[in-house]
This record gives structure tokens, C-alpha cells and sequence, in this order.
């Protein structure tokens, strides 16, 4: 692997390669702009099959991070770290002290939280060692009521520009996922009057949805064929692909999940086939949202307020698709590095005198 080759043609501005062999830690942060602000970026804890692999995964992660962030128009840049280990293991202690110590080495350039394989017990063992890090027990709280109501207001957006209106009142929506992300959403969708057809690996979770917001539900495969309007897919990323774009009986693509094309040209697909689809890293941005609010100090209710602005940031998406005669996730883009361009072009001020 050429490693500084690969930096630079994904555009990154830094990779740290951390060891501490007393915790056995080993661990990758990557940073890859902070044009708008501190890097942001949860820390995932994976059992990878190879150190290149790993860095791969942090590099693309921290990537997209850049772009979640810059189109949620939070004064964030994008960056991510990972773990190398089995996250199943129970001495986690010192492996996150030395993680915070490495985060802290880089004097708050990069900020990090809980992500795959992580837990906000583990980022309080982080904060022993460093202020840099969100996602604290007792601090922001779940993200997912705000991570559903970004995905709500996303749905009624595409609702808008498919039918002209977001009443989602006579539409159908099947729902992949009924976790924590897709109850709440769950939630918004039937109170707002939507027909819910569901579906989860847990049982369990599946009859609290079907009990509580009277779901239809129907097996793990079968969601993909579902005549509906909205197909909002809320739990594994991937789901877009050759197998199932054909499958698929609706108008509207929009969910939770992260990464839900398996590869870029579904984007195009989903066009080709005449499905909208809302990009997911805009639709799903309550996420990131929940934590900026932890750092910006803001109540609850003004992150959800933030989350409501998902809706003009999706039309704006569909506006530039359409503009530009382009696919929605590449739009998407476009709108995420108008943004950063934007910022990073601004006047720069005289530093402060002495430099601190």
C-alpha cells in the first residue's frame, strides 16, 4: 500500500498510527479536513483482517464524516478512528485511556465519539485522558429520537418533490429496521398518519412496533418486495444493490441506514428505475447533529430544530440533481463541497499576537 499516494488522492490532511503496547492498543486516526472546523468523527473498534484493511476503512470513513458534517452545516470537519481488536472484550479500561492520550496528542483537531463497536462506557474511560470527545453518558442522551426526526423530515421532503406535497397521511411506507433509529421513526410516520409495513432480525422488536403503531410485518426478506410508497431501510448498510433494485416496488429510497448503496452506480439505478432517493448522510444527519449539540452546549429542543432543517437541505439536493442533470447522491456532494469551498475561501484574519 502506498500510503501517502492513497492520502492524497482521497484528499486527506492526516493519518496517526497509534500503539501502546502495555494496553495492547493499536489504533488509526485519520483527519481528513478540518476547513470547517475540528475533525468529528466516532472511534470504531473492529476485528479487521488486515492493517490495510483497517486503514482503508478509516480513511473512507473519516471521508465521509467531512461530507455528513458539511452538508448538516455544522462547523465540523470530517475524520474517524478506528481499533483493532475483538470489541467483545471485557478489559477495556486501559485500551481507551490510550486512546484518549493519542486523541489528546493532537491538541483538538480531531474530536471523537462512540460509533460500531463502541459504547459511551468506553468514551468515558477516553475522557479520563482527553476533553476531545462526545457521546458521554449523561450528556447529549440518545441520539436516535434526533437521528429519526432528520429521517422524517427527509421522507417528507421527497414526498414534496415526488407528489408535490409532504402529507404522508394516505402513503405507505415499509420500514427495514425497527432498532432504536427505526421506532422512532416509526413513530413520526404514524402519527402523521403513514400505513407502516416492517421488518427486523428481532422478533421482539418487531412486535413492539406492530403492537404500538399497528404495523404490518413481514420476513426479513420479503420487505424489499413490499408495494409501498417510502421504502426507509434503518438497519444494515449495502441493501441497494443488483438483487434488489429489482425487487423494489416504490417511489421514494430514504432511511437511516449509513452506506445504503452497495456501490455508486445503484445511485444511478435507483434514477434509471424513476426512485427517488435521498441521499443517506443527509437524511441521516440527526446523528451527528445530537453530538454538535453536545459540544455547542444546546438544549434538546434546538437540536431537534436543527434536525428540522434536513428538509430544505434535501430539496436543495433534489434541486441541484436536477439542475445539473445528475443523480441525487452526487448532488449531494456537490452541495457538501460547495460548502467547504466556501468556508475555506473566506478572508483569514491576522492571527492572534503573540501566537498562543
Amino acid at each position: 500500500m502506498q500510503i501517502f499516494e492513497t492520502i492524497a488522492s482521497m484528499g486527506h490532511e492526516q493519518l496517526v498510527l497509534c500503539n501502546d503496547k502495555a494496553s495492547g492498543y493499536r489504533g488509526i486516526i485519520a483527519i481528513h479536513s478540518t476547513t470547517l472546523g475540528p475533525a468529528l468523527g466516532g472511534t470504531r473498534f473492529w476485528s479487521y483482517a488486515s492493517d490495510e484493511e483497517a486503514i482503508v476503512d478509516a480513511l473512507r470513513l473519516a471521508r465521509g464524516m467531512t461530507y455528513k458534517n458539511a452538508v448538516a452545516g455544522l462547523n465540523l470537519g470530517g475524520g474517524k478512528s478506528v481499533i483493532i481488536g475483538d470489541n467483545k472484550t471485557a478489559d477495556r479500561e486501559m485500551l481507551f485511556r490510550a486512546h484518549g492520550r493519542f486523541v489528546e496528542s493532537l491538541g483538538g483537531r480531531y474530536i471523537t465519539a462512540e460509533d460500531v463497536g463502541t459504547s459511551t462506557s468506553d468514551m468515558d474511560y477516553v475522557h479520563m485522558e482527553t476533553d476531545y470527545v462526545s457521546g458521554l453518558a449523561g450528556r447529549s442522551g440518545d441520539p436516535s429520537p434526533v437521528t429519526a426526526h432528520g429521517v422524517f423530515r427527509a421522507i417528507q421532503a421527497s414526498a414534496k418533490q415526488r407528489w408535490g406535497s409532504d402529507d404522508l397521511s394516505t402513503k405507505t411506507v415499509s420500514l427495514q429496521g425497527c432498532g432504536h433509529v427505526g421506532y422512532y421513526l416509526a413513530k413520526e410516520l404514524r402519527e402523521a398518519g403513514a400505513t407502516l409495513v416492517v421488518t427486523d432480525i428481532d422478533a421482539e422488536r418487531v412486535k413492539r412496533v406492530v403492537n404500538e403503531f399497528g404495523a404490518r410485518a413481514v420476513g426479513v426478506d420479503e420487505i424489499y418486495g413490499v408495494q409501498a410508497d417510502v421504502f426507509a431501510p434503518c438497519a444494515l448498510g449495502a441493501i441497494v444493490n443488483d438483487a434488489t433494485i429489482p425487487q423494489l416496488k416504490v417511489e421514494i429510497v430514504a432511511g437511516a441506514a449509513n452506506n445504503q448503496l452497495l456501490e455508486e452506480r445503484h445511485g444511478a439505478a435507483l434514477e434509471d428505475k424513476g426512485i427517488l432517493y435521498a441521499p443517506d448522510y443527509v437524511a441521516n444527519a440527526g446523528g451527528v447533529i445530537n453530538v454538535y449539540s453536545e459540544l455547542a452546549g444546546w438544549t434538546s429542543a434546538r437540536a431537534f430544530r436543527k434536525a428540522d432543517e434536513i428538509y430544505d437541505t434535501i430539496l436543495r439536493v433534489f434541486a441541484i440533481a436536477t439542475q445539473d442533470r445528475i443523480p441525487t447522491y452526487v448532488a449531494a456532494d456537490r452541495l457538501a463541497e460547495h460548502r467547504i469551498r466556501a468556508v475555506g475561501s473566506m478572508v483569514k484574519t491576522w492571527p492572534q499576537w503573540p501566537n498562543k
